[in-house]
C-alpha cells in the first residue's frame, strides 16, 4: 500500500493547494479509489478503461480480446477523462484496467487505447497527473516518457525494496526518464531513514512517510488516508514542496 498511499496523499495535497488533478490507477489490483476516500461500493461501479469493449472497438476499429490484424494505433481519446472519470475534491480518477490478451508487451486494441490515453494525459492536459503503477513500466514508452516530470519510487527500509528501486531506475533510463526520485515509506526510526539514505546514496530522496497506525486503520476501514492520518498528510506536503522546488529549479 505504500505507493498507493503516497499517490492518494499527493493527489489530495495538490488538490487542496488549488490544482486540478487527474489520478490514474494503473495497478492490476486497483485500490487508489479507496486511498482517495472514495467508498468501496462507488469504486466498484467504475468500469476500467480496458474493459470498455464498445468504446475500444469504436475508437480502434477492432474488437478487444485478441490480436487484431489491423486497428488504429492513435485512436481518439481526448473525451475519455471527462466521460469516464469519477470526480472527488477537484480530482478526476481514471482506472486503466489490465490488458488480458496476449503477453505483457502485446500490442492489441486495448493496449493501443490505453497508451494513447496516457500520452494524451501526460502531453496534452493541463492538470496535475498522478499515476499509481506497479514496479514495471509497461504503461510508459519512449513516446510518453518526455511528459513525465518525475518518477517517484517508493521504498521501504529493506534490502528487497532497495533492489527493486535500482531495477526500476534501469527501466526508467531505458525509456528516457531522467528525473527519478525516492520516497521512503513505513519508516519507524532515524535508523530506517539512514539505512535508505546510505544504501541508495546516489538517489535523490524527496522525503519519508512514517509508519502510521492511522494509515493502517484507513486501509482496514476502506477510507481515505487524508482524513485519518494528519501526520502523513504533513509529510506528503513536505514531499510536494521538495518536488515542486526541484521542478521549478529545472525550468527557471
Amino acid at each position: 500500500m505504500g505507493k498507493t498511499t503516497l499517490a492518494g496523499l499527493l493527489a489530495r495535497v495538490y488538490s487542496a493547494a488549488g490544482n486540478r488533478v487527474i489520478a490514474i490507477d494503473a495497478n492490476p489490483d486497483a485500490n487508489l479509489a479507496t486511498a482517495l476516500g472514495i467508498s468501496a461500493s462507488e469504486a466498484g461501479s467504475i468500469t476500467p478503461i480496458a474493459e470498455l469493449e464498445d468504446l475500444i472497438e469504436e475508437r480502434t476499429g477492432a474488437k478487444p480480446g485478441g490480436m487484431a490484424p489491423y486497428f488504429r494505433l492513435n485512436p481518439r481519446v481526448d473525451d475519455i477523462p471527462d466521460r469516464f472519470a469519477i470526480t472527488r475534491d477537484n480530482i478526476k480518477l481514471l482506472i486503466m484496467g489490465t490488458v488480458k490478451a496476449g503477453g505483457g508487451g502485446c500490442m492489441c486494441p486495448e493496449s493501443a487505447l490505453l497508451r494513447s490515453l496516457l500520452t494524451h494525459l501526460l502531453l496534452s492536459r493541463s492538470e496535475v497527473v498522478i499515476m499509481d503503477m506497479d514496479a514495471g513500466l509497461e504503461h510508459l514508452g519512449r513516446g510518453t516518457a518526455q511528459g513525465v516530470d518525475a518518477l517517484i519510487v517508493v521504498v521501504e527500509p529493506g534490502s528487497r525494496s532497495l533492489q527493486t528501486a535500482v531495477a526500476i531506475r534501469k527501466l526508467a533510463q531505458d525509456i528516457g526518464i531522467a528525473r527519478l526520485y525516492l520516497v521512503g515509506s513505513k519508516v519507524q526510526s532515524d535508523a530506517d531513514r539512514q539505512f535508505i539514505l546510505t544504501s541508495l546514496a546516489d538517489f535523490e530522496v524527496l522525503g519519508f512517510i512514517s509508519y502510521n497506525p492511522g494509515i493502517i486503520e484507513a486501509d482496514r476501514l476502506g477510507v481515505g488516508v487524508f482524513e485519518t492520518a494528519p501526520e502523513a498528510v504533513e509529510e506528503a506536503k513536505q514531499i510536494k514542496q521538495s518536488l515542486d522546488s526541484i521542478l521549478r529549479g529545472e525550468t527557471s
